[in-house]
């Protein structure tokens, strides 16, 4: 159904990039979980009175919560493709994590009364009955929701859309809550012993770990996190492709919502080259990353000597040096002022974030082994972070 849907309302499908097409998607998503999540909240509303059971009930307005959630994705959607204005302009893209945050909210909530009533069941219980009726209309709703779960996720893949995923982890959970509840019912059924308020219970947690994973999904990308590993090679690939590039650090990407993507990196350049020739080389890099992966980018030229022996040799010392501490550590913007009594060796120390070693006992180790090769050389270090790891 989606597929078709998809050929029908949203021309230019396969390109996923553009915003607009963007939030076609998740309009259209949105959509089709209103309806699906309404209908099966209808069913299993039926289902529910007639049998008695709290877990049917409470699975049904699970379902009506999930329609909720899909308008409020459908209008973050519809939201967060507004063009940049003079209030925010960088887009409005971070919308489309703040919806799916409302809707995890929606979903522990959920999650929480439905514990709450279950546990209310436990303590005074009531018999429960399943007719054929209720049967089918409860493996129609299993069936609804794995459907629902395969279209959210593979759109979710399509877009990169962290709202998508979670949605399809919501109605991945919900179809195995409503397995339990059938279960539970037919067990009841065969052997008399009621458990449903238990199993209203084990409901309420698989909705309340469906929350918490969603919200996880949500939360990361608006504190901000680190780019995927493939975006990033993809960037390192494009601009090494060009032969007056000698090296590439201090890679940031700045996320402000799917399709507004910002990146600022430090190229290297001969400082021996032409200045204005490698300006232009770094404008035409540029305009390449707005045009081949859709992000503005800055890129800052580091000019690094090529040709100095001395400076290469003192280079590799220090960088068996730092690769005898670790092969994690890089160094980069290396270069040397000579004094009458010293050379100092200066140069950008990058360690990972969770680095064992403190940056001062680091630094002071790399100067200690320094020292042990040659007396008359300082160092003078400034540490970094990788900001992709």
């Amino acid at each position: 159904m989606i597929r078709f849907l998809t050929k029908l309302f949203i021309p230019r499908a396969q390109e996923t990039s553009d915003p607009e097409v963007r939030r076609a998607y998740g309009v259209l998503c949105g959509s089709v979980g209103i309806f699906l999540n309404i209908v099966l909240f209808t069913g299993k509303f039926l289902a529910g009175t007639i049998s008695r059971s709290i877990a049917i009930t409470a699975d049904a307005f699970n379902n009506l919560s999930d329609a909720g959630s899909s308008l409020i994705t459908l209008v973050g959607f519809k939201m967060a493709g507004q063009k940049p204005d003079p209030e925010h302009p960088f887009g409005h893209g971070r919308i489309e994590y703040l919806s799916g945050f409302v809707v995890s909210m929606a979903i522990l909530m959920m999650a929480a009364e439905l514990i709450k009533s279950s546990v209310g069941k436990i303590v005074h219980p009531e018999e429960t009955s399943v007719t054929p009726l209720i049967f089918v209309i409860l493996l129609c709703s299993i069936a609804v929701k794995l459907y629902m779960c395969y279209y959210n996720r593979s759109v979710s893949k399509r877009i990169d859309s962290a709202a998508m995923a979670a949605t399809a982890i919501d109605s991945l959970s919900d179809s195995l809550a409503t397995t339990v509840v059938l279960l539970s019912s037919l067990f009841t059924k065969l052997t008399g012993i009621l458990i449903d308020g238990y199993c209203g219970v084990a409901v309420g947690l698989f909705i309340l770990y469906a929350g918490l994973s969603a919200a996880k999904e949500t939360i990361s990308p608006l504190l901000g996190q680190p780019p995927e590993p493939e975006f990033v090679e993809k960037i390192r690939k494009l601009v090494m492709e060009h032969d007056e590039v000698l090296g590439i650090h201090d890679l940031i990407v700045h996320n402000y919502g799917p399709g507004r993507i910002m990146i600022s990196l430090h190229a290297e350049v001969p400082a021996s080259g032409d200045i204005l020739a490698l300006h232009d080389t770094i404008d035409c890099i540029e305009q390449q990353l707005q045009k081949e992966l859709k992000c503005q980018a800055v890129i800052h030229m580091d000019p690094i000597l090529t040709d100095d022996q001395e400076t290469s040799e003192y280079k590799s010392l220090v960088l068996k040096i730092v690769k005898g501490i670790d092969s994690v550590l890089t160094i980069h913007d290396f270069r040397i002022v000579k004094g009458t009594t010293h050379t100092n060796l200066i140069f950008d120390l990058v360690t990972p974030f969770d680095y064992s070693i403190g940056d001062k006992e680091l630094c002071s180790q790399i100067y200690q082994e320094v020292q042990r090769e040659q007396p008359n050389l300082y160092t003078v270090i400034q540490v970094d972070k990788d900001y992709n790891l």
